[in-house]
């Protein structure tokens, strides 16, 4: 039979506080993992964890800035101390502080978005491989998007971003194999989530939105948690390097 199971596994998921991450821990700690939940504002981590805890599920709120590489190095500092060993790292967390065309963005809305959403997921996996050695297997999935294969019109530096996302989980892959830790991409499609709030609440930019996706609707966040179940779990113990696209038919 296939399982799902996740029981004993510890889990970091990044930009848990809300949104698709926030879909992602609670689904990875409804299946059993000890899921350690990530974002730069401790108190919202912690609603999140106390609705978890109180389904009967184990969660640990950390916050950190995924900008900045001394909060990260302090966060894997603690989780050795606490576990010693991680099993799945989610990068999940993102930024996009501008929207409009690439020739009139600044250098400190370019660096946040890189930091954020390229740095920052980089040394989580560099930071996480001793962890994840001495798990003996494990499992890290990048939060990418549709946008990393298709540009998006204003959103020019997050698709950027995305897109070296991909190139990245695939290095990773390629050089982590061989340590039985896998790396995946999900790419979502368009998502009710509050970093997409801009899009779903104009209605001209949304229904052209929709207009060119199959399914003809948004996602929910809860509809992303499915497919990183999968690439964590040892059902998807084949499969590393590769991207699973959940966009409605967008792309296609």
């Amino acid at each position: 039979m296939v399982s799902f199971d996740l029981e004993e596994r510890i889990a970091i998921v990044t930009g848990a506080s809300r949104g698709i991450g926030r879909a992602i821990a609670e689904a990875l700690a409804e299946y059993g993992a000890e899921a350690i939940l990530v974002s730069r504002n401790q108190k919202n981590l912690e609603t999140v964890a106390a609705g978890i805890r109180e389904k009967g599920g184990r969660a640990t709120a950390m916050a950190c800035n995924m900008g900045d590489l001394d909060a990260i190095g302090a966060l894997f500092e603690k989780i050795d101390e606490r576990w010693g060993r991680l099993d799945i790292l989610v990068n999940n967390a993102a930024t996009n502080p501008f929207f409009g065309e690439l020739a009139a963005i600044d250098e400190s809305a370019w660096q946040k978005t890189v930091d954020v959403n390229l740095k920052g997921p980089f040394f989580m996996i560099q930071k996480a491989i001793p962890l994840m050695k001495a798990a003996g297997k494990a499992s890290v999935v990048n939060v990418s998007s549709v946008n990393g294969i298709r540009p998006a019109a204003f959103q020019g530096v997050y698709s950027i971003t995305k897109g070296a996302l991909i190139t990245m989980t695939q290095a990773f892959a390629k050089e982590l194999a061989g340590h039985k830790i896998r790396v995946n991409a999900l790419l979502p499609g368009f998502t009710d989530t509050q970093f997409s709030s801009v899009l779903m609440q104009n209605k001209e930019i949304y229904q052209t939105v929709v207009a060119q996706i199959p399914l003809k609707r948004h996602a929910e966040p809860d509809e992303m948690a499915g497919a990183v179940l999968y690439l964590v779990s040892d059902t998807a113990s084949y499969t590393t390097g590769t991207c699973i696209t959940c966009d409605g038919g967008l792309l296609a």
